[in-house]
């Protein structure tokens, strides 16, 4: 509650009342039909449903958004092979846990990663609320009030890369940007030690 600078936790296991929703929603609804000309019959009810079923605490649900929306579609070290026209690479298998690995014409490789590129001018997610970029303070006062006080990200370890052949370690001595024009095929120097 903003006014009274207090959160209040929902009291059942839903957010809203179906009750509630119901009502709202069928007025947007008929709101949104008369902004375009059209009228509901006379014959509709007045009294809407909503359908609510309860499904957790939503963690899977976040899991998988954090997943999906900040990260690409597939991690460069995950293709693992080009080769004759055929890529290679791995995933993580959400049922079991394990890594497979699928080899598939690189086309359908491209198709594959095309599926998740939005149209021009959309935008995968946005922020509201609390979570907005803008919202720090915001934010701020909210942990003040639950008193909980957020750990920082934990620093990110870079894993060693080796080499395809003998499996020694590589060390990269010197990087070159996709965007920048390209007079070799390599993209990058790197050194053996055995």
């Amino acid at each position: 509650n903003k006014r009274r600078n207090l959160w209040r936790e929902k009291t059942s296991k839903y957010l809203f009342k179906a009750d509630n929703v119901a009502k709202v929603f069928r007025a947007k609804f008929i709101h949104a039909l008369a902004q375009a000309g059209y009228r509901l019959p006379y014959q509709c009810p007045k009294k809407w449903n909503a359908d609510c079923e309860y499904v957790g605490s939503g963690n899977s649900a976040l899991t998988y958004l954090a997943r999906y929306l900040y990260r690409g579609v597939i991690n460069e070290d995950n293709i693992l092979s080009y080769q004759q026209g055929n890529v290679t690479f791995r995933y993580k298998n959400s049922t079991t846990k394990q890594y497979q690995r699928i080899t598939e014409p690189a086309v359908d490789f491209l198709w594959r990663v095309l599926q998740h590129v939005l149209p021009k001018g959309f935008r995968r997610s946005r922020d509201y609320g609390f979570l907005h970029g803008n919202a720090r303070r915001t934010l701020l006062r909210i942990q003040l009030l639950l008193k909980v006080r957020l750990s920082p990200p934990p620093s990110r370890q870079l894993s060693q890369k080796c080499c395809p052949h003998c499996h020694g370690q590589l060390h990269v001595i010197w990087l070159k940007h996709r965007w920048e024009a390209t007079t070799t095929k390599q993209t990058a120097h790197v050194k053996r030690t055995d």
